[in-house]
């Protein structure tokens, strides 16, 4: 872009100096129709004016001279002005072929070789900077990690506590109920080998009482009863009765060893849902253990990839700045080289203006005196006329005049 603006500005400037040189042409010009004064002194000789020599050609004539002086003093400027401006497209192509974009000469342009060290000791500070601060989020968001594991845990500690605290207070509820049930099994045993122990002794009373005692019986005259019937009829009965007994005992103590059983197979149960319990507690810490591993490897393995990322975007980050800061110092020094030469141009273009107005007025002055010459031709060839005539006067008198009168003829010829 500021190529594209040199360039316009060279081509403006060209057409500046082209109408320069027309300008310089009416110079000329006006030199050649003009090359002395409009009267001269003679010396020991009267005055002889020319033709034109009246007050408004004088004017006119002073008028020229003053700008053409001030013509010349502006082609003075516009040439030391050209010359300024080549030297300083000089300087730009030369600053352009050293600081341009594409350009790795080294040495070229300004020496910052001072500077680098202290770039390098910046941009070591920006990094361990940048490490130190990305270490101690690390460290935050591990302790952060680590809290939050640790607040699982105890979450599933706590979970796994009250549902063992619960399973506690459900077996003591059943042992509460089983050792009720066996302090009422109990006493019903005790009663009914009491009760079996009271029969036995009735028993063996009743048998021994008939077997070794006496009995006198006082008998009305009735008929004999057979007392054979009569103890077979009791032993038939104590024996139901003792058979009752005995099925009722064992019916008994079959319950008691089924509960007995019940009791043992409850406790094995539970032994073994205790044991199942504790294995799925350690299996859970197990998968906690595994699980939280895993994220730690998990997050150490981004965090490195994490940090990596970083330290390369940081570096090129840094590369970029130094780039743009290098652009931005060229960009400010091209536009200001641009902001002087547009003063610039817009200084000659105001002199080129002032130019062509004196152009226009050198165009007026010729145009007026063309019509002022066209007004005297009468005059000027009436002159001319004369003068022929006495040269051919002179001419047939000179065979017949001294020498010196030859001289002062050729003094007023040329004086004509």
């Amino acid at each position: 872009m500021p190529k594209k603006l040199f360039r316009k500005d060279l081509n403006a400037k060209r057409n500046f100096c082209a109408s320069l040189h027309l300008a310089k042409h009416y110079h000329d010009v006006l030199a050649l129709l003009h090359p002395f004064p409009l009267t001269q002194q003679i010396p020991g000789r009267h005055q002889i004016s020319t033709p034109i020599g009246n007050l408004d050609w004088q004017i006119s004539f002073k008028t020229m001279q003053n700008l053409n002086d001030r013509l010349a003093a502006y082609l003075d400027k516009v040439r030391s002005l050209e010359d300024a401006n080549t030297e300083l497209e000089c300087k730009i192509r030369e600053w352009y072929e050293k600081n341009g974009p594409g350009t790795c000469i080294p040495g070229s342009g300004n020496d910052y070789s001072k500077y680098c060290p202290i770039i390098e000791d910046l941009r070591n500070k920006i990094i361990n900077a940048t490490i130190e601060n990305a270490r101690i989020i690390l460290q935050v968001d591990n302790a952060r990690l680590a809290a939050d594991d640790f607040r699982l845990k105890y979450e599933n500690e706590v979970a796994l506590h009250q549902s063992v605290e619960a399973d506690i207070n459900g077996l003591r509820r059943v042992l509460d109920e089983l050792t009720l049930t066996r302090a009422d099994l109990e006493m019903q045993i005790e009663s009914l080998n009491e009760e079996l122990a009271y029969l036995k002794k009735n028993h063996e009373e009743g048998i021994q009482s008939t077997t070794i005692g006496q009995v006198s019986v006082e008998m009305d005259a009735a008929p004999g009863t057979d007392l054979t019937k009569l103890l077979n009829d009791m032993r038939g009965q104590y024996e139901v009765i003792a058979e009752q007994n005995r099925k009722e005992a064992e019916a008994w103590f079959n319950e008691k060893v089924r509960t007995r059983e019940q009791i043992q197979e409850i406790s094995t149960n539970t032994e073994q849902l205790q044991s199942g319990k504790s294995e799925i507690t350690d299996l859970k810490r197990t998968l906690q253990s595994l699980e939280i591993e895993l994220q730690s490897q998990l997050k150490k393995s981004l965090e490195d990839t994490l940090a990596e990322t970083e330290g390369g975007y940081c570096a090129q980050l840094s590369q970029m700045q130094l780039q743009i800061g290098n652009l931005e110092s060229q960009l400010l020094q091209v536009r200001a080289d641009m902001e002087r030469q547009n003063a610039e141009y817009q200084q000659l273009l105001d002199i080129k203006t002032r130019l062509e107005m004196e152009i226009e007025t050198y165009r007026r002055l010729l145009d007026e005196e063309n019509r002022y010459l066209l007004q005297n031709t009468t005059s000027c060839t009436q002159h001319w006329c004369g003068r022929q005539t006495r040269h051919a006067i002179l001419k047939s008198f000179s065979g017949t005049l001294p020498p010196s009168a030859l001289y002062r003829k050729c003094r007023v010829s040329g004086l004509e």
